[in-house]
């Protein structure tokens, strides 16, 4: 059985390669970061509130009102993730730190959702100056002004360094009477925002241990019921393009990893795939 196991070992990362094909860009996807740049200290702020004044260019005119649509749609996603989470929850699978506090704090976030519709009426921002060009073009300038906040104060609004930050703005480029009104509402959209992207990656990961949990189940159960079909059913995994990404790695390594040489084929295979990448399972996990 021994020999008979190796010498499959030893033949399956060409056959499955086969049956899956080369598709790098898949493998090595990434996805929407959070709003995460250097760390500044207050006086960094400062320095880069004049150099963001520097850099903002207005367009004419008015423009489409984006915001309030944005944020229908982050909250459609945060929605979701949370959803998506219980449900591991319920069914007993394992879920992250970020998991865990997304869930536990979820009625904090749907406050501050409700509050960010009530305090930003229709048609409101589509008075507020906009950005010409940039990450931000065709959005209101104070913004893209509580997303440098958030994004250099990693997700931290101090007020002290907040108004410092402001005022050095305002020695360069005079911000409007509305402009200053809206930085409230702007900065909990901001942060609305970052949480949306941080529960988009929560929940593609949580997808993707799921299906490592499926897979791992069916090729548990086979291997103790039909091991002659074992091959048979990683090929089936193979043939599926599983995402070879930290979440779904970690978790199939976790279910397989010391259960025998049988269930050390899956594992073999997906060691071949990531050395595409340049990457081990144990760099993933």
């Amino acid at each position: 059985m021994k020999v008979r196991i190796n010498t499959i070992l030893g033949k399956l990362p060409n056959v499955l390669a086969r049956l899956q094909g080369n598709d790098l860009e898949a493998k090595c996807a990434v996805y929407e970061p959070p709003l995460r740049s250097e760390l500044f200290s207050s006086d960094q702020m400062k320095q880069h509130g004049k150099t963001l004044a520097g850099l903002h260019t207005l367009r004419p005119g008015h423009a489409p009102d984006r915001l309030l649509a944005r944020l229908a749609e982050n909250e459609t996603i945060l929605i979701g993730t949370r959803s998506l989470l219980a449900e591991a929850v319920k069914t007993d699978r394992m879920i992250t730190p970020a998991a865990e506090w997304l869930l536990d704090n979820f009625y904090l976030i749907e406050e501050q959702i409700h509050t960010a519709k009530r305090h930003l009426p229709k048609g409101y921002s589509r008075e507020l100056p906009r950005l010409l060009h940039g990450p931000s073009a065709g959005l209101p300038r104070v913004y893209d002004i509580a997303l440098e906040t958030i994004s250099h104060g990693d997700g931290r609004v101090d007020p002290e360094s907040l108004s410092s930050f402001i005022a050095a703005y305002q020695t360069a480029t005079p911000l409007k009477l509305g402009e200053l009104w809206a930085i409230p509402i702007m900065l909990r959209l901001a942060l609305i925002e970052n949480l949306r992207r941080v529960g988009a990656r929560i929940a593609a990961d949580r997808r993707d241990r799921n299906l490592a949990d499926h897979w791992a189940d069916l090729i548990t159960d086979v291997a103790v019921k039909d091991p002659k079909s074992l091959i048979l059913v990683i090929a089936d995994m193979a043939r599926s393009n599983p995402p070879l990404k930290s979440a779904f790695v970690a978790e199939f390594a976790r279910r397989l990893q010391g259960q025998g040489p049988a269930l050390a084929m899956p594992l073999t295979w997906i060691e071949q795939h990531l050395s595409e990448c340049s990457m081990t399972i144990d760099q993933m996990v």
